[in-house]
């Protein structure tokens, strides 16, 4: 059997992290204002709606202000039950990221809304640089970031799974940090760090993280990083489609 991709133990842990740090998760908040905006387009009503991969109970009210019903956060659901979903970071740990996909487009009744984002595409090119200094340091190699998708890529894998008129458009957010620890920080505040179950258990040790610290600011526009936010939209397919606007 292959083993998984993923930890799902320390996916758990990552997040309950998160939870306790109760830092800025800044991207997380962009993906899913996003998600609001493209909602305020679209001339359907819905009346179901469930939150999947968020953890945040200000989504919720903010959502339950447009949606009558939202389901709890991170809720199990029956098959087409929900008219609208919103998944914001859910697929970009999946270990069957098809399976995944599969599960949320039939979460949706017929004519149903899926909205979300991950992070993909070529994010994190500092954070890798930085890793990889320290595994020059160290003499080998570690898997330390996870592997991503990028947007024809996820448009292709929801049609894939039923999904009908995906559309994927790529958000690059630069974020100026000072340090790589203040990067990391961010990662651990939205639970973003590394899952890889094949990763090292090992800490990089201290000639290692120097070399990181040093090789991430680096080169021009130092200290600048870079993350790539997948927002997608699709719809279940139903025999006669709802009026939408574009």
């Amino acid at each position: 059997m292959k083993p998984p991709l993923f930890d799902d133990r320390a996916r758990i842990l990552r997040q309950q992290r998160a939870a306790r740090l109760d830092g800025d998760r800044f991207l997380h908040d962009r993906a899913f204002d996003d998600c609001l905006d493209r909602l305020a387009d679209v001339a359907v009503a819905f009346d179901t709606a469930v939150i999947i991969g968020g953890n945040d109970q200000r989504w919720h009210d903010r959502l339950a202000a447009i949606v009558p019903n939202v389901r709890n956060i991170g809720a199990d659901v029956a098959p087409e039950s929900i008219d609208l979903c919103i998944s914001i970071g859910d697929l970009e740990s999946a270990n069957d990221v098809q399976s995944a996909a599969f599960a949320l487009r039939h979460t949706l009744r017929p004519g149903g809304l899926l909205l979300g984002a991950i992070v993909g595409g070529t994010s994190l090119p500092r954070l890798r640089n930085a890793m990889l200094a320290a595994d020059r340091i160290n003499g080998g190699a570690s898997p330390r970031l996870h592997p991503s998708i990028d947007g024809p890529s996820l448009a292709a894998l929801l049609l894939s799974v039923g999904f009908s008129e995906p559309v994927v458009d790529v958000d690059r957010v630069l974020v100026n940090y000072p340090t790589l620890d203040r990067l990391v920080g961010d990662l651990r505040a939205m639970g973003c760090t590394n899952i890889l179950d094949q990763r090292s258990r090992r800490a990089i040790g201290r000639r290692g993280l120097a070399a990181a610290r040093a090789a991430f600011l680096e080169g021009a526009n130092h200290g600048v990083e870079r993350f790539e936010l997948l927002h997608f939209a699709a719809w279940a397919p139903e025999t006669k489609m709802r009026q939408r606007v574009d």
